[in-house]
């Protein structure tokens, strides 16, 4: 039975976009993408996921209590059957109670390479500016699981992207946006694949069976850890 997969997303939704492309391409995965959420009703998630069939959801969380957006959330889940959470580009803080009900079946993805550049506040260009102002010489994305905390659930997999000479906020986030579209849907599948079975997931590996699961992907991957994603 396909596991029902949620996918959270404030802004345009280009990881939503990526999870889409890259189950699009599997032979069969065991799960899929059931349900968008937005916590903005004009995302342009919500529009990428109207285009591609998928049911979707805006769930307003300004000026609420915690325990009604919790009560909403939960609802909504319960309501598609989900058994797994992709926040991608959600800039709302998960409340407890949804946290405790998908623990070890909710992950993010960040820009930097945490526990650097993360916390409440840290989001989109913001941590690219803070990267470089630090004189970071290596950034890329972390997917982590998400708990109480912004940013600080146990981290699954991180890839280095260098910061070159003449970055700004703008070229740097461009390119770590490229890693997140490769890595971070792979996180996604490696993941919902043992949730299907009922297991816990093995360690993710760039390099392992479930990551290059394509000869698109193969190419594409083995290309960019050559390269060291240092190619416009």
């Amino acid at each position: 039975m396909s596991l029902p997969v949620a996918v959270f997303a404030s802004g345009s939704g280009s990881n939503l976009q990526a999870i889409l492309d890259y189950h699009a391409s599997l032979d069969a995965p065991p799960w899929r993408v059931e349900l968008a959420v937005s916590d903005q009703e004009e995302a342009k998630a919500l529009e990428r996921a109207r285009r591609a069939g998928i049911r979707s959801r805006s769930l307003p969380v300004a000026g609420r209590s915690s325990g009604d957006v919790a009560g909403e959330t939960l609802d909504i889940l319960r309501f598609s059957g989900i058994g797994f959470i992709a926040l991608a580009g959600y800039l709302r803080l998960i409340p407890a109670d949804v946290v405790g009900a998908f623990r070890e079946r909710m992950v993010n993805i960040h820009p930097a390479l945490l526990p650097a550049f993360g916390g409440k506040g840290m989001y989109g260009m913001r941590v690219h500016e803070a990267v470089l102002a630090a004189g970071a010489r290596v950034t890329g994305p972390t997917a982590h699981f998400v708990d109480e905390e912004y940013d600080r659930g146990p981290i699954i997999a991180q890839w280095p992207v260098p910061v070159r000479a003449g970055d700004d906020p703008h070229t740097l986030a461009a390119r770590v946006l490229r890693v997140e579209h490769l890595l971070y849907p792979r996180v996604v599948d490696h993941l919902a694949r043992a949730l299907s079975r009922g297991c816990r997931p093995a360690p993710f590996s760039p390099r392992g069976t479930a990551f290059l699961a394509n000869a698109r992907a193969t190419a594409d991957v083995e290309r960019a850890i050559s390269a060291g994603f240092t190619e416009d």
